[in-house]
Formats: structure tokens, sequence, C-alpha cells
């Protein structure tokens, strides 16, 4: 999985990102110096963590059969002080016609989704630059 991000050029803080050929714009609001052109990579942390939830809910009530309805996870957090562990908010959204069974079940499912397995594991980061010319797209990775 990759992601690229490019600066715009003349904005203080508006990004391009690019996955798999799909574009979305990250920012920061005003209040932070951006233009509020879009969320914030934090924001989109979030949104990860809630979206992998409800299609990870979604896939395993498919696969039991269960027409469960609409379901919606809210996560909220506050990123931590340097050195304190993060702490997400996790609200599962059900409808109230899910069985006893189906919301423990879904609960635990949600819980095994990727992006939360990929948080609540360890990280390791490989890190490296590459130079480039101003305003030239840096080479594929083949290419270094």
């Amino acid at each position: 999985m990759k992601a690229t991000v490019r600066r715009q050029p003349g904005k203080a803080f508006i990004h391009s990102v690019e996955i798999r050929g799909h574009r979305l714009v990250v920012d920061e609001p005003e209040h932070a110096g951006g233009e509020d052109q879009g969320p914030t990579p934090q924001e989109l942390l979030a949104a990860s963590l809630a979206s992998c939830m409800a299609v990870t809910m979604e896939m395993y009530a498919q696969r039991k059969g269960w027409e469960i309805g609409p379901v919606e996870v809210a996560v909220e957090y506050e990123p931590p002080e340097r050195g304190m562990p993060v702490k997400f908010s996790v609200d599962l959204r059900l409808p109230a016609s899910c069985t006893e069974e189906q919301r423990e079940r879904l609960q635990v499912i949600a819980a095994k989704c990727p992006v939360h397995r990929t948080l609540e594991g360890e990280v390791v980061f490989e890190d490296r630059v590459t130079l480039t010319q101003l305003g030239e797209a840096a080479p594929k990775p083949s290419e270094t």
C-alpha cells in the first residue's frame, strides 16, 4: 500500500494525496495557518480507523448472512503528549434491531480490523531522504 503526498505550490499547508489513482486534499484549519481545504492528517487517522471498523463489521455481517441495517462508527482522539499512550474513543452505533449476539460479535470483529491491529501493535519506521530538483517529481523507488 502506498500514499503519495505533494505540496500544492503557493499554499501554506495544502497537500494533494494520491492513493491508487484516487485523490484527496489534506490541509490544516484556518486557526492553524491553513485554508481548511480538507481534513488534517490527524483527522484522516481517525477516519481510517472508523472506516476500517465499519467495513470490517459489514463484511462479517454479510458473511454471516445478517441483515443488520446501517451502522456508524465515530472515532475521536486527541494527539497525546510525547511519551504518553494514544487513547481512541470509539462509538459503534448499531441498529436497535441487532440481537445481543450480533452486537457482541460485531464489537469483537470491529476491534480486529487491520487499522485497529496496526495501531495497537508495534510500529517500525524505515525513513530515507531522496533529493530532487526544485519542482521535479520524486523518482519512483526503482529509480533511486
